[in-house]
């Protein structure tokens, strides 16, 4: 017999009021670990233009805040739309049948009104960026909108979860003052490193696709891991080396210094193949953990690399890796708040 529901008597949404519990696990507060992904690729695009740009450290510091405020918003988001899509297969689902639209907690109306607060929100924040940030963030709704449709027809929706959670690597150039498409190489480099995410964002989710995947087979839900099961960690091997390789390239693309291509390397490395070895694919709790704590190992690894790069960039004298901020931006940066558009 399936556990019922308990009200959670720990954690952060514990202490918020009972009527607000149901809205706060929707947008899976009690679950930070999408966040945390939705949240890297803004931060690797946002370090990585940092560096070709060398804008001043707060400017960087206040994007990746800005940035990580919107992953939890966008992510809460996408998850209310995509259990008003799944309303009718959560409650045949072990792991999603408790969830609160499934359960009845919330009700479909109610779940659309939230989505729309949500999204209000989600652009207050994005109107704090440049105003070029409009045009490539709008966009991504499209995708965030169709992923719960994919894993009705194709085997593959980890490839559109993808898509929308990889879309942050458009907006850190914008953000710090290059036009993408002005700058062939920022674009490039940016284009390589969306695909890069986009690879982990598959090896990460085809992980966490193990977790449901009788269930899904069951009630008719297609995944990666299902069409690949027996085969899936050369699926996830193949996914880490093709991840590696275009986060390499990216970086290349940008003239960056040894620094870089040595910290990611031996991170994605280390962690990735850690991972990739380590998780029992048949134990619902290790495909957990690793999902779980694979966000920190890899994407914080990836994080630190970068980091090191913009601060061997800015130690050395501006423009001599070819990167350039227009001078409209710079004034912005430096003269006025750093990110307000006017």
């Amino acid at each position: 017999m399936s556990p019922a529901y308990r009200t959670p008597s720990s954690g952060f949404i514990s202490y918020l009021p009972t009527s607000w519990i149901p809205y706060a696990e929707l947008a899976r507060l009690d679950k930070p670990a999408g966040t945390y992904y939705l949240f890297f690729p803004c931060l690797f695009s946002t370090l990585i233009a940092a560096s070709y740009t060398q804008v001043p450290f707060p400017a960087v510091l206040e994007t990746s805040i800005l940035f990580f405020a919107g992953a939890l918003i966008m992510r809460g988001a996408g998850c209310t739309i995509n259990d008003l899509w799944d309303r009718n297969l959560d409650p045949h689902v072990a792991r999603t049948k408790l969830r609160p639209i499934a359960r009845g907690a919330i009700t479909p109306f109610q779940g659309l009104t939230f989505t729309g607060f949500q999204l209000l929100a989600g652009l207050g924040l994005l109107l704090q960026f440049p105003t070029s940030c409009l045009y490539y963030g709008v966009p991504s709704l499209i995708l965030v909108g169709t992923y719960p449709l994919a894993k009705r027809v194709t085997h593959y929706p980890q490839f559109v979860l993808g898509l929308a959670f990889s879309w942050g690597t458009f907006m850190g150039f914008p953000a710090l003052g290059v036009d993408l498409l002005s700058d062939p190489v920022a674009m490039k480099a940016v284009a390589a490193l969306y695909a890069s995410c986009i690879s982990w964002t598959v090896l990460y989710d085809m992980i966490y696709a193990h977790m449901d995947i009788k269930d899904d087979a069951k009630v008719g839900i297609k995944s990666i891991a299902l069409r690949h099961e027996k085969e899936t960690k050369i699926v996830l091997s193949g996914l880490a080396v093709v991840q590696t390789g275009l986060l390499e390239l990216a970086g290349w693309m940008l003239g960056v210094s040894p620094v870089f291509f040595a910290s990611t390397i031996i991170s994605n490395v280390a962690t990735l193949g850690l991972m990739i070895r380590k998780v029992n694919l048949k134990d619902v709790s290790s495909c957990w953990w690793w999902f779980k704590y694979g966000a920190w190992f890899t994407g914080g690894g990836i994080s630190v690399g970068l980091l090191a790069e913009y601060l061997q960039a800015t130690s050395s004298s501006r423009g001599e890796k070819g990167g350039k901020v227009p001078d409209s931006a710079w004034n912005e940066l430096i003269l006025g708040h750093p990110l307000q558009h006017g």
